[in-house]
Formats: C-alpha cells, sequence, structure tokens
C-alpha cells in the first residue's frame, strides 16, 4: 500500500494525490495537522535524506523561524521542529514497499510507484 504524508490544503499534497488518482493508484493519507508526524518515520527520513532535504527551506513556515534558528538547524533541531510544526516537513513524502519519496515529481513517481 502507498501512504502519502502530508497537510491536505497543500497545493503540492493536492497535485500528488490528482496524479495518484489519475494512475489509478489506491493510497492511504497521512494528515501530519490531524494524525501529527510519526517519529520513526520522521527518523528515518532524517537520517536517509538529511534534514536538508526533509524540511522545505522554501516555504512559509521556515521563513518565519527567526534567523539564528535556521542559521543553527541541524538534524536534532529539524526533528523537533518538524515535530513541533509539521508544515515545516517538505511535502508530500510517500512510502511504498520499502521506497520514499519526498516531494512531488511526476517521472520519479511513475518509475517509483507504476
Amino acid at each position: 500500500m502507498i501512504t502519502v504524508y502530508g497537510i491536505p490544503n497543500c497545493d503540492t499534497v493536492r497535485k500528488a494525490r490528482a496524479w495518484l488518482a489519475e494512475q489509478g493508484l489506491e493510497y492511504r493519507f497521512h494528515d501530519f495537522k490531524k494524525a501529527g508526524v510519526p517519529e520513526a518515520q520522521l527518523d528515518d527520513w532524517l537520517e536517509r535524506f538529511g534534514w536538508e532535504t526533509v524540511i522545505n527551506r522554501r516555504g512559509m513556515s521556515w521563513r518565519r523561524l527567526p534567523a539564528e534558528e535556521r542559521d543553527a538547524m541541524d538534524v536534532a533541531r529539524a526533528r523537533e521542529a518538524a515535530l513541533a510544526n509539521p508544515s515545516l516537513i517538505k511535502r508530500p513524502v510517500v512510502e511504498h514497499n520499502g521506497n520514499t519519496l519526498i516531494g512531488f515529481s511526476a517521472d520519479d513517481w511513475q518509475e517509483a510507484l507504476a
């Protein structure tokens, strides 16, 4: 089963979910706002991809952080920040058969999920 992690009102998550529907792929949606961030998954993502990939440094949540906090960001601080504010996580995160994708790219998703 494909699991999509994200926030339902995020434009990229909407595009990704629409793409999955167009492909006829079933998935389970994990809403960070309602269900929280699964700590074990977050730890895995941070370990495998690094905080620079997991944390969305282009979004408003990142820009709202104090400059001192952004400048001092490391894995431990990224973990703490993402748990406190799930909007900091780059979305969507998709897990399927041991593969994890962060962000939406139709080409990458086609290769990994089809």
